[in-house]
């Protein structure tokens, strides 16, 4: 039977042999099937988010907007250890955050006390220049108040946007050209350029989710060398 990374149905103990390597997605995978909470397009979709997202860049606190269950903050600090800690920001946190970093705590005791949990607006929170504000899904104009609030801070930014409100967020004059939701993320990638950001554009498998842009940039003044500018536009570069 057809195996679908985009299905909403929960992964369970039934699944653990569809884990079972010795790799890092697979022995998270196994955590996840272990909690019985998360569909398995999130798992997925955080997977795919992250390994993008440290192979662009390294360090920093984690600062996971509308983060709900933390998934993708855990698996940031997973791939990199040289963050010091992630905060899951959410107004609502939901019930399966509980149990999931419980179980990803007891298979890496390292993240003990690194991950904490915020239930709070995004204007509660101080962004720092050396933070990596991330979001996965922050449904419509909520990705463009975080990308405001991270190029207040002048924080590295990685966003994959959902719900494009063609009321709320803004085409620009692209409109006419593209369809809305593409037109609304050039803007949206042309507005960090012209704030003096290093953008990247690249994109996640269609068939984990059809809302699969992802957007990353950081201030240029953090870029750490031409040599490394030149690197990143490498054939190759821009996935794992």
């Amino acid at each position: 039977m057809h195996f679908s990374p985009g299905a909403h149905s929960r992964l369970t103990r039934h699944d653990l042999d569809r884990f079972s390597g010795d790799t890092l997605f697979d022995r998270i995978g196994r955590v996840v099937c272990g909690v019985n909470r998360l569909p398995r397009k999130e798992l997925y979709e955080a997977w795919e988010v992250a390994r993008r997202v440290r192979r662009w860049c390294r360090g920093g606190r984690v600062v996971d907007v509308a983060g709900g269950h933390g998934l993708l903050a855990h698996l940031l600090l997973l791939l990199d250890d040289s963050s010091p800690d992630a905060l899951v920001v959410d107004p609502s946190r939901p019930a399966s955050s509980g149990p999931l970093h419980r179980a990803i705590v007891a298979a890496w005791p390292r993240l003990d006390g690194r991950i904490s949990f915020l239930e709070a607006d995004l204007r509660e929170v101080t962004l720092a220049a050396t933070d990596l504000v991330v979001s996965s899904h922050a449904c419509g104009a909520l990705t463009d108040r975080i990308l405001d609030a991270a190029m207040r801070a002048s924080a590295r930014i990685a966003v994959l946007p959902c719900c494009h409100d063609l009321e709320t967020c803004d085409a620009g004059p692209l409109a006419g050209w593209l369809e809305g939701p593409l037109a609304i993320d050039a803007v949206r990638a042309m507005r960090l350029d012209a704030r003096g950001y290093q953008v990247r554009t690249q994109t996640i498998p269609g068939a984990i989710t059809p809302q699969n842009r992802l957007l990353m940039a950081t201030p240029a003044r953090q870029v750490s060398s031409p040599a490394r500018r030149q690197a990143d536009r490498r054939p190759g570069s821009s996935s794992r």
